[in-house]
């Protein structure tokens, strides 16, 4: 009975329950991390359970109903298996279409708090840039690849007369950078809910080569008129258009302009939705918005924006040249706050702009030193979990390595590992300033190109000595303080490898098991019960007792010593992922009183409940809270799903079996709706007890701490 992968209890499934289902969701996005909710109403989501989900990074509530969830590399994954379930594409289970004005109501009822503006307007900068990361990236390494091969003398990319080769090398990452302005037009417009190929065409309109083509003096096009500033040696030109003047530029790279003409456009596209009846919305309303924004955009939002963006950059020039170590330390320091809070795109909008009106960024050099910290307190975390054995720890570091020193990309540690232990942003941060400093003392460090900070874009930078001298002391020093002063509390550690103790000590006894079960399944080899008993494991990983396979001795050969029997013994698995709490601590006295065997209690975090042992269903609630399990040695377990949810008369459970079936250890009993257990007011905490505890030899609970559904966590012996 194997849960297909898109059926229940996949990560997706968890992930929809615990925002609180497709009707709760008014948008889902993803970055490169992250998977990004707009709900309707924040409070049905459960971030608690959410981050207890295994697949989840973290879980970052934000105002205004909207949630983050991270995952790190997988998230586009996660993020096509939600959308692909039936209740995300309009099959079983799926929402009711909300009217306009059920959508305005709830729009007027919901709060934002106080500053919600502030939260608006930085998601509306970050949700711009955000979906352009893997182009952005993937330019990014174009151009570190050009500028190793001009460091190595290959080719001179700023020659002007390169051969059509390395031209169209050229192009390969310029594309990016000139047609970011469409790009980013199309996200914007998106964002503000009005037809994003308007967006994009009213940018387009303004790069094609018929309006760049007037830039050109000498292109011959009447009612153009071109002066020269004598003291800057730039030149600026003015095209009469129907009698008006238009001040001509050439919008390639440009961020400012999209922004605030797609905010523009917002107000028209959707001012004349309401001018015309919807039936003609798809030809009127597209052809007045390019109608009236191109216009606007040529005369007066393009002009406006190059002028914001030339004087931001000249502004942040002036600090940089007038107060460089201030900036070099200020902009690493600033980092590890704005990027979890995801504000750090706007930023990176500056740096693009830098690259557009000045030819060359001085942000991304100081910033490298904020990204190697982090990775090398990543690299700290990593050495001790070499170093103390921690299985979990030491996946979630390299790969949380392996993106930011390949990729530079800094969420998978932040959310992964340094947000969930405190003592880790002190230390990284001591790298941050260093890296910092010595970026500031000799004289900073330029880019001519927008590069996602990793070693594979070292090359980049200039002087390139002097980031390589900066990143290396941030990444060493980050990773030295955590190694040596632990990212875990004196007291989290012993209680880490207590914990790690625990579950080695279970580990030699399944693997001698898996011997014994191969051997019992041969069925070649004659077995006594005098010669000892030994434990077989399924195919599930579930121990049950069977005699010990050995061979006769012959009758001439002298008989040795009978070896000592090791004790019977079954291993139960955790029905449900959670935390494995004492029987005392769940809050019902019939349980703490063992009265039903002894056992364990799990906090879930989700409702996917499956068998922890191999048998037969000899119990099977119609209300489905409740199955007992019969084992082939004889052990009856009972799983019961929740304090009194047989009041619930079976709603929130859908029971996936029948009694008198035999199950697997990990099929699949029920699904259940942990937030109606909630809404009922009962404890969710699932009960897992040997019902005949009287009749064997012991039964030992394995409690404090978190497992997964599948996990070894009662071990009874006869």
């Amino acid at each position: 009975m194997n849960t297909p992968v898109a059926g229940p209890g996949t990560l997706a499934e968890r992930i929809l329950r615990g925002v609180g289902g497709a009707e709760n969701i008014e948008s889902l996005t993803h970055c490169a991390t992250r998977l990004r909710f707009q709900l309707h109403d924040g409070a049905k989501a459960d971030p608690a359970a959410l981050d207890a989900l295994d697949g989840v990074m973290a879980t970052v509530p934000q105002s205004g109903d909207r949630l983050q969830i991270v995952i790190g590399g997988a998230v586009a994954r996660v993020w096509t298996e939600i959308m692909n379930l039936p209740s995300m594409s309009g099959g079983a289970g799926a929402a009711r279409p909300k009217s306009d004005a059920d959508v305005k109501a709830e729009m007027r009822a919901r709060s934002r708090g106080r500053y919600a503006w502030v939260d608006n307007f930085f998601e509306y900068l970050s949700d711009s840039f955000r979906p352009l990361m893997g182009v952005l990236l993937g330019s990014s390494l174009i151009i570190a690849i050009a500028s190793v091969l001009d460091a190595l003398g290959v080719v001179d990319f700023r020659a002007a007369d390169k051969s059509a080769s390395w031209v169209f090398v050229d192009a390969m990452w310029r594309s990016v950078l000139y047609f970011l302005p469409i790009m980013v037009a199309y996200n914007a417009a998106k964002k503000l809910k009005v037809d994003p190929w308007v967006g994009a065409a009213v940018m387009a309109a303004v790069m094609t080569p018929n309006f760049t083509g007037m830039l050109d003096p000498d292109s011959g096009i009447p009612g153009i008129t071109c002066t020269t500033n004598a003291t800057l040696g730039t030149q600026s030109c003015v095209a009469h258009v129907f009698g008006l003047p238009m001040q001509l530029n050439d919008y390639g790279g440009q961020v400012f302009v999209p922004l605030m003409m797609a905010a523009v456009l917002a107000l028209v596209h959707k001012g004349l939705q309401k001018v015309f009846p919807e039936t003609v919305h798809l030809v009127f309303v597209p052809f007045f918005s390019m109608l009236i924004m191109i216009p606007v955009t040529a005369f007066l939002i393009g002009p406006m924006g190059v002028w914001a963006g030339n004087g931001l950059g000249e502004g942040l020039s002036w600090l940089n040249g007038n107060a460089p170590i201030v900036f070099a330390i200020l902009i690493p320091l600033l980092y590890p706050f704005l990027v979890p809070l995801g504000l750090h795109w706007p930023l990176n909008a500056l740096m693009l702009v830098n690259i557009n009106t000045l030819g060359y960024d001085f942000i991304q050099g100081p910033m490298g030193a904020w990204n190697f910290a982090c990775f090398g307190a990543t690299a700290g975390v990593l050495l001790l979990s070499l170093r103390h054995r921690e299985a979990e720890m030491r996946q979630t570091a390299t790969g949380a390595l392996a993106a930011g020193l390949l990729g530079g990309i800094s969420e998978p540690s932040l959310y992964g590992i340094h947000l969930r232990f405190k003592r880790i942003y002190p230390r990284m941060l001591v790298g941050c300033l260093v890296g910092g400093v010595i970026v500031g003392v000799m004289g900073g460090v330029d880019t001519e190109a927008f590069a996602f900070t990793s070693l594979l874009t070292i090359p980049v930078f200039s002087p390139m000595t002097t980031y390589v001298i900066a990143i290396t002391a941030a990444f060493g020093v980050s990773m030295a303080l955590v190694y040596f002063s632990d990212f875990r509390t004196p007291e989290d550690r012993a209680r880490a490898n207590a914990e790690r103790d625990a579950a080695e000590a279970l580990a030699p006894e399944e693997t001698a098991t898996a011997g014994a079960r191969e051997l019992a399944t041969v069925g070649t080899a004659k077995t006594t019960g005098t010669a000892g008993t030994t434990v077989t494991m399924g195919t599930t990983g579930t121990a049950t007792t069977a005699p010990a396979p050995v061979t006769e001795a012959p009758e001439t050969q002298p008989e040795a010593p009978a070896p000592e029997a090791p004790a019977q013994g079954t291993v139960l698995a955790a029905p449900v992922a959670g935390r494995v709490i004492d029987l005392d601590e769940v809050g019902d006295p019939v349980f703490a009183s063992r009265a039903l065997g002894e056992g364990v209690g799990i906090e879930p975090a989700d409702g996917h409940v499956v068998a922890p042992v191999d048998g037969e269903l000899a119990v099977v609630a119609e209300t489905g809270h409740a199955f007992g399990i019969r084992t082939a040695d004889g052990v009856e377990v009972l799983i019961h799903v929740g304090i009194d949810t047989v009041q619930m008369n079976g709603e929130g459970f859908d029971v996936r079996v029948r009694a008198g079936e035999r199950v697997r250890a990990g099929d699949l009993l029920v699904e259940v709706d942990l937030d109606a257990v909630r809404a009922a007011e009962h404890p969710a905490v699932t009960l897992m007890t040997v019902t005949n505890t009287a009749e064997l030899a012991s039964v030992e609970p394995h409690t404090g701490r978190s497992v997964a559904a599948g996990a070894p966590v009662v071990t009874v012996r006869r």
